[in-house]
């Protein structure tokens, strides 16, 4: 990736403001202004890293958003909530599968890592902004329960 995903976000919304398409600037600029407020809270500029935990927040807000607004039955706006989501997709990296997932933490497992605390500190850093932090708890869970 040559381009900083800032800069990415930055030129999408340029060219989303070209082609006058309202729902893909208004997310794009309210994300990058979450960056923004983010590099704020740090006092200094945001690591490729740390923007990607805003945008993959940013995502799973409004993925949740969009279920209860479905469920409490306004599927109209729980279907502009699942559009949001699909743009902020575009710039995160591809989501792990829960198989890939439980095959990391088994070979955790097989490396002598056996209390939860340690074998979460050394998953998350792996699965982070890829998969749900309390998806990968349960799978955790799951495996020391069937390894011990």
């Amino acid at each position: 990736m040559s381009a900083s995903l800032r800069t990415q976000l930055q030129e999408a919304l340029n060219q989303a403001r070209r082609d006058r398409d309202r729902l893909r600037v208004s997310v794009l600029s309210t994300t990058l202004s979450e960056v923004r407020n983010r590099e704020i809270e740090l006092g200094r500029e945001a690591t490729e890293e740390e923007v990607q935990a805003v945008l993959a927040r940013a995502q799973k807000q409004r993925r949740e958003t969009a279920e209860q607004m479905t469920s409490a039955g306004r599927p109209e706006l729980g279907e502009k909530e699942t559009q949001e989501a699909a743009i902020l997709a575009e710039f995160l990296p591809e989501p792990l599968e829960e198989s890939e997932v439980r095959a990391r933490v088994r070979e955790s497992i097989q490396e002598g890592v056996t209390e939860m605390g340690p074998l979460m500190g050394r998953l998350m850093p792996l699965i982070r902004g890829r998969f749900d932090g309390k998806e990968a708890n349960r799978i955790v869970r799951e495996e020391l329960a069937r390894d011990g």
